[in-house]
């Protein structure tokens, strides 16, 4: 007889069934779908006209969440628009906090999958009915554009979400409850069992969030988590709680409606100053550990939290390597777009942008290295010239170390196209800035041979487009990426592009010149880095990143003898 909460839990499996249904046959045939609306005329009238003042109400306040006794308050966000959004959160005991989940895990635990996945489901059902007040959150800690933080923040985080949940049902869907084991004997009597299996968490869960997508790169993690039963610690980045905070909000309150402890899904928050996400980290009790952010961190955790499934998410180079086109405007305004897109803050926006020093084929014409490195800058400055669209594309930068590494970075090589300040037309304080381009040689390696986080690239000269192929791919190598890009109309060329892209276990990309750029990635389609490079250990979303979150553990008796 199933429990209260696992029934209800069952009930909103039936409600939401053909959802499921729907996001496994996505990720097995990897087509476009989605469930979550990319349109604000997607959602009604109402959400959308009070999206503003649902955020505004949140700021200059307390942030409740169900938790132990607080033992401290904090919260020092600032948005990147240029105000103090003044909302502080609790801060818990960190052996009373870890204790409480540990103690609700059994119950969430023999809910059963169904039961598990019924209420993940559910979350992400209500986590997209706030997706346009969710956006003034996400705009106003990361900086992004609304419009980005509505799609990317909202319907693109969403599902990521769900098609974590579609894997990790499937996963779990794999394994038999129970069956009978008959071996022939021969003359003998055959030796017949029962046995049984079940899926088992692997304890809690750590997901510590970025500054720059605090939805999109937390729900992978957390669902994956969560969905396979596992209790889940939220630890986002200092500047952008608030996102996750009504994450976890959504979270709680579904789990709380079913009778599961809403502790299951936990904020902890730290700051700067003092931060928490290393302790707990290597807490025995935590086994599970998303990050995204820095190599630096990444690696620090891969190395250390020995006790942990570590998936990472870290800094890379991301490349282009022009070799010839059919249309180089159209090719300088598709990379003008990627390149402008949020000011180059995402983990897949290109850096190094590598061409033959003598010049390539557009078309039937020959053009010279200095006439394509001028045709991106031009686009790029085309493309950003009427302010109003150019602040909306840009969004704002997010902290103020990406800001002055934009400044440091001009030192770099010849400048293409330089930086510069705009002012935003609704917002005069933020902090927004358009991309620098640079040109520099193959040999000027220390320059661009590093992620510089931010609205900053490079044009690099080499010998030829096989040079281009060896420089590139001994950055990759030593760095990581986690996209690819290249231009040819060589088909022999673009063979061997495709072979080098998975000697560096890069996504690639081909000849992008219309509506599709190098720096998005497609939920259900496109997996998010590959695992197989220095950049991130772990793609999100496949097979890998649900199964090491649970273990199968069976038991098996002789069968009764019928008669006996």
């Amino acid at each position: 007889m199933p429990s209260a909460a696992q029934a209800s839990a069952l009930e909103l499996f039936e409600h939401h069934r053909a959802t499921l249904e729907r996001a496994v046959e996505a990720i097995a045939r990897r087509d476009y779908w989605s469930p979550h609306g990319e349109s604000l005329k997607q959602y009604p009238e109402e959400s959308v006209k009070g999206a503003q003042a649902a955020f505004e109400s949140l700021l200059n306040r307390h942030f409740e969440l169900k938790g132990p006794q607080a033992v401290g308050r904090i919260g020092a966000e600032r948005s990147p628009y240029g105000f103090d959004l003044g909302v502080t959160y609790d801060q818990y005991d960190s052996e009373e906090l870890l204790t409480r989940m540990q103690q609700a895990q059994p119950a969430w635990r023999d809910a059963g999958s169904k039961a598990r996945v019924g209420a993940c489901l559910e979350i992400i059902q209500r986590l997209s009915a706030m997706s346009p007040s969710m956006a003034h959150a996400v705009m106003h800690t990361s900086g992004q554009g609304y419009m980005m933080a509505f799609q990317a923040g909202g319907a693109h985080a969403q599902d990521r979400a769900l098609e974590a949940v579609a894997y990790a049902w499937r996963a779990m869907a794999e394994v038999p409850e129970a069956a009978v084991w008959n071996k022939p004997q021969g003359k003998a009597d055959p030796l017949v069992m029962d046995k049984r299996w079940h899926i088992v968490p692997r304890g809690l869960s750590l997901v510590i969030g970025c500054a720059t997508f605090p939805t999109w790169n937390t729900y992978p993690g957390l669902f994956a988590s969560l969905a396979t039963g596992n209790p889940v610690l939220v630890k986002p980045h200092p500047a952008a709680i608030l996102p996750a905070a009504l994450s976890v909000r959504v979270a709680q309150e579904v789990l709380a409606e079913l009778g599961f402890d809403p502790a299951l899904v936990s904020l902890v928050v730290d700051t700067p100053e003092a931060p928490i996400s290393q302790t707990l980290a290597l807490d025995p009790r935590v086994k599970l550990v998303d990050f995204t952010g820095s190599s630096a961190f990444g690696n620090w955790l891969e190395d250390n939290a020995r006790q942990a499934q570590v998936f990472t998410e870290k800094a890379g180079v991301n490349t282009v390597i022009i070799d010839s086109v059919c249309d180089l405007k159209a090719v300088a305004r598709n990379l003008a777009f990627s390149l402008s897109l949020y000011s180059g803050q995402m983990c897949t926006t290109t850096q190094a942008i590598y061409v033959p020093r003598g010049g390539i084929r557009n078309g039937d014409e020959h053009v010279s290295f200095d006439e394509v490195a001028n045709a991106l800058a031009k686009a790029v400055s085309g493309f950003l010239s009427d302010n109003d669209r150019a602040c909306g594309v840009l969004g704002a930068i997010q902290s103020e170390a990406t800001a002055e590494r934009i400044l440091a970075s001009r030192e770099l090589g010849e400048i293409l196209l330089d930086s510069e300040s705009r002012e935003h037309p609704q917002f005069p304080g933020a902090r927004v800035r358009t991309p620098l381009l640079l040109k520099v040689d193959a040999a000027d390696r220390a320059a661009y041979g590093e992620e510089r986080f931010g609205p900053i690239a490079f044009v690099i000269a080499t010998d030829d487009s096989a040079h281009s192929l060896q420089v590139a791919g001994e950055v990759l190598k030593e760095k990581g990426a986690m996209t690819l890009g290249v231009y040819s109309t060589d088909e022999a060329f673009l063979g061997r592009a495709e072979d080098f892209a998975q000697d560096v276990a890069v996504a690639l990309s081909v000849n992008l010149d219309g509506g599709v750029f190098v720096n998005q990635s497609a939920a259900f389609s496109d997996f998010h880095a590959t695992g197989g490079n220095p950049t991130a250990n772990a793609s999100i979303t496949d097979g890998a990143f649900v199964t090491r979150r649970f273990v199968v553990v069976q038991s098996r008796r002789h069968a009764p003898v019928e008669g006996a």
